[in-house]
């Protein structure tokens, strides 16, 4: 295991790095998926890794992937069966919350491993961060075999070198400045919600990064808002703005941009957007807990460290 330091003194664990031949759990602790995406991304990952996978994955009901119980147990083998790399969310959607009060994060510290997912897996990511173990914003497996070779090598690199330096350039500055911190963040409504179960912990200084999909703008506002009741707004050293996907202005014409940009220039931290992550066309990975350098000059960029 490798230890990075964080701006608060803290420390983030990466995982071992992963390797060809390594072994990935799939797990569905949200919402039951489309197998055909679900397929696809299968094929493409034990091109490289061992895939192991129960067969309660397919498991649906209604909009969950089978019940609390067996969405825990699947979850806890993961984190916790000897010989598993990384543990793979097969979807979002909807559910992760739901099991976190009958599993114990905690004994996954004692033999780290990578999981990777976004979306609702959010809510996975906001625990690793209290635990101070790095995980993997990335595509689930059902966005997988449909993502960009680029996304593709992105993940791999991730994945078997998670120091190699990488970063995104031509990012659009919202508010200027230069800002050090730890990557924290992922999807709007998770926070949110993690927020509202008393769940979060926004790491001091963090750069945090803000994704959503299919919310109102007024709606956004409605969590940006929250969240800064909260004070959990107030801990961000700055903001990077991913993607905001087919959240659509309402009648009154206001905008998602103008809600973010209207948010970041009050808390007056650096912020930048356009960045390349989100449920749209691209989505790019990034590592959660690690270092990274935002500058908010005449063109934005961001360097993972």
């Amino acid at each position: 295991m490798t230890t990075y330091s964080k701006p608060d003194g803290m420390s983030s664990v990466y995982p071992p790095a992963l390797r060809p031949g390594s072994t990935i759990a799939v797990v569905a602790p949200a919402s039951p998926m489309p197998r055909k995406e679900l397929y696809a991304g299968l094929a493409w990952l034990q091109l490289r890794y061992q895939l192991r996978m129960r067969s309660g994955v397919l498991t649906s009901s209604g909009y969950l992937a089978g019940d609390d119980s067996r969405r825990t147990a699947e979850l806890e083998w993961a984190l916790t069966a000897p010989g598993i790399d990384a543990v793979f969310a097969a979807r979002g959607g909807y559910g992760t919350m739901r099991v976190l009060e009958r599993i114990d994060l905690a004994r996954a510290r004692t033999s780290p491993r990578w999981i990777v997912g976004f979306s609702d897996v959010t809510a996975l990511h906001v625990c690793c961060s209290a635990l101070g173990i790095a995980s993997l914003h990335a595509s689930n497996v059902t966005g997988i075999g449909a993502a960009r070779p680029s996304e593709r090598a992105a993940l791999l690199r991730a994945l078997e070198r998670p120091q190699a330096k990488t970063g995104w350039d031509g990012l659009r500055s919202v508010v200027s400045g230069r800002a050090r911190g730890a990557i924290f963040g992922g999807n709007l409504a998770l926070l949110a919600a993690m927020a509202a179960g008393n769940r979060l912990e926004v790491p001091p200084g963090a750069i945090l990064m803000l994704e959503d999909v299919t919310e109102r703008p007024y709606r956004l506002d409605r969590m940006l808002t929250a969240l800064a009741l909260g004070g959990h707004l107030r801990r961000a050293g700055a903001i990077v703005l991913g993607g905001f996907d087919a959240c659509d202005p309402g009648p009154d014409g206001i905008t998602a941009s103008a809600v973010l940009e209207e948010r970041a220039r009050s808390l007056g931290v650096p912020t930048v957007a356009g960045a390349p992550f989100g449920h749209g066309s691209r989505n790019e990975p990034f590592i959660i807990g690690r270092m990274a350098t935002v500058d908010a000059g005449v063109s934005g960029s961001v360097v993972f460290e």
